[in-house]
């Protein structure tokens, strides 16, 4: 049996309200609208047409950049929901349209009966979390993870690179205690030592390491990649075509802003990583340092595989029930949109 624990008195309203919401599992978005999801993409956006979009770093690059003032409708709002547990919420109950996250919250949402569709997709090669430590905490390889408590939210990529960590090194789920909470959670659970170990990204990781290092916390480095960053939007709002439009323009504005702040990495850091994150400026430059060239595939079968290989993971360690295909994520009218935005660097991985 899995040695998972919940920490109830950590779990914010957020996650409560996602609760009610697996309850109602049964209740997907899919309908209310006219487009046919086999029909082409729409090739113009209406007139007063609006988005409410979660995609803080687009924001940031757009804004950056002077494109958004171009973009060829309205965005109502941009919401600060980013967690994928949050998302689902925000997509069931109509205030996100579309939204930025890793490949497993699709997965999710499969799996609460939320129907919705990878849009746009983004692929990277290099690890963008590590393994940070509680302060004063004894953990100093991953092999030294046995016996302890993980904070893990299988909902999230967070929960995928545990899960590919301990299968890489050979630690089964039930050596140690998985600790279910919201990766928003983490650091309270950290800082307060009620968990070991829990992964952080960045600019999460900096902030916490600088404030707590000298208490004794560190970071054990995992080779456990979280390769997909998607766009993904509910069935419901890929069935107004209007919205349609509007999320085939935005693809391509996302694209090229994630290109703009690769080729200008000085007011990139400082938009983001200093107004934005609050982190230092040598801190953005070191961060910056460690991410990848965007790449932005014109072919998604890879990008379909592996979300397949983490539905059969999270499906065989006992989470969201069985495994399916994988292909139903995605809507392949997009397949090309945010590669032909871009140059060709920027489609092709090699160039990295």
């Amino acid at each position: 049996m899995r040695n998972i624990q919940r920490k109830s008195f950590l779990i914010t309203a957020t996650a409560a309200l996602l609760a009610t919401t697996l309850l109602a599992s049964g209740c997907a978005s899919d309908s209310g609208g006219d487009a046919d999801l086999s029909a082409p993409l729409p090739a113009s956006v209406p007139p007063g047409t609006s988005l409410n979009i979660s995609v803080n770093t687009a924001r940031v690059a757009l804004e950056t950049s002077g494109e958004l003032s171009k973009l060829p409708f309205t965005v109502s709002s941009w919401p600060a929901v980013q967690a994928g547990p949050d998302v689902i919420q925000a997509f069931r109950g109509g205030s996100v349209d579309v939204a930025s996250n890793a490949g497993i919250p699709p997965i999710h949402a499969h799996a609460t009966g939320l129907d919705a569709k990878i849009v746009g997709v983004k692929v990277r090669k290099t690890a963008n979390y590590q393994l940070a430590t509680a302060p004063g905490s004894s953990i100093r390889t991953v092999q030294d993870l046995r016996g302890k408590k993980i904070g893990f939210s299988p909902g999230q990529a967070q929960g995928v690179v545990v899960l590919r960590t301990l299968r890489a090194a050979g630690i089964d789920l039930d050596d140690v205690q998985l600790v279910e909470l919201n990766s928003p959670q983490f650091l309270t659970a950290l800082q307060a030592r009620q968990i070991d170990v829990a992964p952080l990204g960045e600019p999460t990781l900096t902030k916490y390491l600088e404030k707590y290092s000298a208490q004794g916390a560190g970071a054990v480095r995992t080779e456990a990649v979280d390769a997909l960053s998607v766009l993904w939007a509910p069935t419901a709002v890929l069935r107004d075509s209007a919205k349609l439009a509007a999320v085939t323009e935005f693809v391509r504005f996302w694209a090229r802003g994630e290109v703009w702040a690769w080729e200008h990495p000085q007011e990139w850091i400082q938009a983001y990583y200093v107004r934005n994150q609050e982190v230092s400026p040598d801190d953005g430059r070191r961060i910056l340092e460690t991410t990848d060239r965007p790449y932005f595939p014109n072919n998604w079968d890879a990008a379909v595989a592996w979300e397949q290989e983490t539905i059969d993971l999270v499906t065989a360690s006992g989470f969201f029930g069985d495994s399916f295909d994988a292909d139903e994520l995605f809507d392949r009218r997009f397949e090309n949109i945010a590669a032909e935005a871009v140059t060709a660097p920027y489609r092709t991985q090699e160039a990295q």
